[in-house]
């Protein structure tokens, strides 16, 4: 630290290309040092070194011959850089030494000969920096300290500061040269009266870079975000936090992105600790990584978040362990155990902690992926695993890929928040308006503002729900709480609850994942209202995932039916439209209301709702439970609508039925036998026209050995 040390190293560097102000941007090699050294103590200055260095490439662009004055032929018979660096650093050290010294910190006018030259050069190189070069003292910031009023930092000169002083400019014309004595005469004047500056701001460089877990809830300055496109698909968080060497990027500030089939694009988003450090990656657009050229641009916050956010508490506890190196496997078997992986991977490459060191990637109903995440401890475990890569576990090949936290984190997101049904079934009728009367769910969207529980006791109520919830049960929307029955009308032991918000069901999720009701863990999982909709109305919940209703028409009884009304732009969604039966009882005959067009059926207000049991689908109530307020009109539609609707395969049968008035209904399933007065016994309380047997179409021999047996009844 500057603060403690006794000597100050000024330090000057120029390369083959750009220096100045673009010092770096353009990847050339370094071919010039200087540096001399100022006793903090004495107010002493020792020897002035200048060093020339030779380069890979012994070509000189004209800028660079105009600046510094420098032919080929003075490198040519030059030292490597890893042999110059060693020189310096027994120089230096030989003359701290001598002068009774201990210790030494360089001192540059811009950062840039560190962070944007030396190493990203001896990274490149794979050579190894002395020490003293992973700290430095900026000029410009020190000197803006001492003298605020001088200006910013980044409009600063040497000549400018210099000037302030009243100091006039070195003399001397050569490069480097003139740079180190104005520095040298700068710093003694700070260090003397009246200034009697201290320098104590030392910056520093990451030795390597960390790997850790981020939060979705944690707060990232999109002035410190980029974009890296182009990057090798091999390439893991290490490899792009050795192509911006120099900068310190933010722990776990590594995300790569993955495409839609969950394989790396070639894209990462790269957080680094300030924006100063972000500018200067900036400046590394369309440098090397191996022979491909890196874009880099601005990102923000919010998409780097979207990538690398944590997503459970299970998924923090797993990136908790540092220092270690992560492995991806893709393609495990759906039954693979924590002690097969263990198995397959073998003595030779031990993970982390046993069991602990795995991570199974799910869907949000627990079913597994064939994603796993495993910790290493050290890198030889690595390799020995990799050498695992396509063989054989059970039946299937394994795939093995070094991996990220940050990649961990956007595997286990993409995942959680899959669909638990990919799309709605295609509607099975044209569309037609409906009336717009009080829907017992809200419209079905994509928000995940609604939680699933799962594994509930069957005796729990909504009062244990309440209960299990705990302070989260302010933020459940009213009449939230849904309760899954099974065919048999009893708990399944799953319900849905309504969120007030998204980052509510969120909260709920993380907070409430495996917490005990009545000596049974529960299983809390985000989903959205599409999906909650699906299984209320109908769907079932079994191994693969979310499956349609099955039934795809509407039913007879309320609340699915047409309207002779113009409908509101609030129309139900698809999902609304399958709908259980929800009245056991048939409907009482009712007096109807004659139009030219259509005919309209009233039907009462009823105070309590029930599951017909004779229907195989899942069955639900709102809590607290509720009934229609008003009496809702559901009026038939029309004979050309029902036509459309259920178009019967005879045709000839079909125009004597569709010539009266009333609603068509397609039963399917009847037994090979069933007669006329059994499909009528059958409706038995259901008023239908005509009176005669005529409004029953039966099908002939033929056309039922083509299709399932279905029977058409005019009502």
């Amino acid at each position: 630290m500057a603060s403690h040390s006794d000597t100050l190293v000024v330090f000057f560097g120029a390369t083959a290309g750009a220096n100045g102000g673009k010092l770096g941007s353009d990847e050339r090699e370094i071919i010039l040092l200087v540096w001399q050294i100022v006793d903090l103590h004495e107010k002493k200055v020792g020897k002035l070194h200048k060093c020339y260095v030779k380069p890979d490439s012994l070509e000189l662009t004209d800028q660079c011959k105009e600046e510094t004055g420098l032919t080929v032929e003075d490198i040519i018979k030059a030292e490597p850089l890893d042999k110059v660096l060693q020189q310096f650093q027994q120089s230096v050290s030989s003359e701290v030494k001598s002068l009774g010294r201990s210790s030494f910190t360089l001192l540059v006018n811009s950062p840039l000969v560190i962070r944007q030259v030396l190493h990203p050069e001896a990274s490149k190189k794979n050579l190894v920096l002395p020490e003293c070069f992973f700290s430095f003292v900026d000029l410009r910031k020190e000197f803006h300290k001492c003298c605020p009023n001088a200006g910013p930092v980044q409009k600063q000169t040497l000549a400018s500061m210099l000037e302030y002083v009243g100091l006039p400019a070195a003399s001397e014309q050569l490069i480097g040269v003139k740079e180190v004595r104005s520095m040298v005469q700068l710093t003694l004047c700070i260090l003397a009266e009246p200034y009697s500056h201290k320098f104590s701001c030392v910056e520093t460089v990451n030795y390597k870079f960390d790997s850790g877990a981020c939060c979705k809830t944690e707060p990232v300055d999109s002035e410190t975000v980029i974009r890296a496109r182009g990057l090798p698909w091999q390439s893991s968080d290490q490899d792009i936090a050795r192509f911006f060497k120099g900068l310190n990027i933010a722990k776990g500030g590594v995300a790569l992105c993955l495409n839609a089939q969950g394989r790396r694009n070639g894209e990462a988003l790269v957080r680094f600790i300030n924006s100063e450090h972000r500018d200067l990656a900036l400046e590394r657009h369309k440098h090397h990584m191996g022979c491909r050229y890196i874009e880099v641009y601005k990102a923000t916050g919010e998409e780097f978040l979207k990538i690398a956010g944590g997503t459970s508490n299970e998924v923090a506890q797993f990136l908790s362990k540092e220092n270690q190196v992560i492995i991806r496997m893709r393609g495990l078997p759906f039954t693979a155990t924590s002690q097969e992986v263990l198995s397959f991977l073998g003595p030779e490459s031990p993970v982390t902690d046993g069991a602990e060191g795995l991570l199974f990637v799910k869907y949000p109903d627990g079913r597994p992926t064939g994603d796993a995440f495993v910790l290493f401890s050290c890198e030889e475990y690595v390799q020995n695993a990799l050498k695992k890569h396509k063989q054989i576990l059970g039946k299937r090949y394994i795939e093995l890929f070094r991996s990220t936290a940050a990649e961990v984190q956007q595997v286990l997101n993409r995942y959680m928040s899959t669909p638990l049904i990919s799309t709605l079934p295609a509607s099975p009728i044209v569309p037609v308006p409906v009336l717009a009367t009080q829907p017992f769910l809200p419209a079905a969207t994509s928000t995940r503002d609604c939680v699933r529980l799962r594994g509930l006791p069957y005796t729990a109520g909504i009062e244990d729900i309440l209960e299990f919830m705990g302070e989260h049960t302010v933020d459940i929307k009213p009449h939230g709480v849904h309760m899954v029955l099974n065919q048999q009308g009893r708990p399944s032991g799953d319900a849905f609850i309504q969120m007030k918000s998204a980052d509510r069901a969120f909260m709920v999720a993380q907070k409430c994942h495996k917490k005990t009701m009545k000596d049974r863990y529960v299983e809390v999982f985000q989903c959205s209202t599409e999906e909650m909709s699906i299984v209320l109305m109908g769907g079932t919940l079994n191994r693969s995932g979310l499956s349609p209703p099955p039934c795809k028409l509407p039913c007879l009884s309320p609340p699915t039916a047409y309207a002779a009304f113009p409908t509101p732009p609030a129309i139900l969604s698809e999902a609304a439209l399958y709908q259980s039966p929800l009245l056991a009882a048939p409907r009482p005959p009712q007096t109807t209301v004659a139009s030219p067009a259509h005919t309209l059926a009233y039907y009462p207000p009823q105070p309590h709702l029930y599951m017909n049991m004779n229907m195989n689908y899942t069955a639900y109530y709102p809590s607290p439970p509720v009934s229609p307020s008003t009496v809702g009109y559901f009026a038939a539609p029309p004979g050309a609508v029902a036509a459309a609707v259920a178009a019967p395969p005879h045709p000839a049968a079909a125009s004597s039925v569709l010539s009266q008035p009333g609603a068509l209904v397609r039963m399917q399933g009847l037994p090979y036998n069933t007669g006329v007065k059994d499909i009528l016994s059958f409706f038995q309380g259901y008023q239908y026209a005509p009176d005669e047997y005529s409004g029953v179409v039966q099908m002939s021999e033929q056309a039922r050995s083509l299709v399932q047996p279905k029977e058409w009844l005019c009502l």
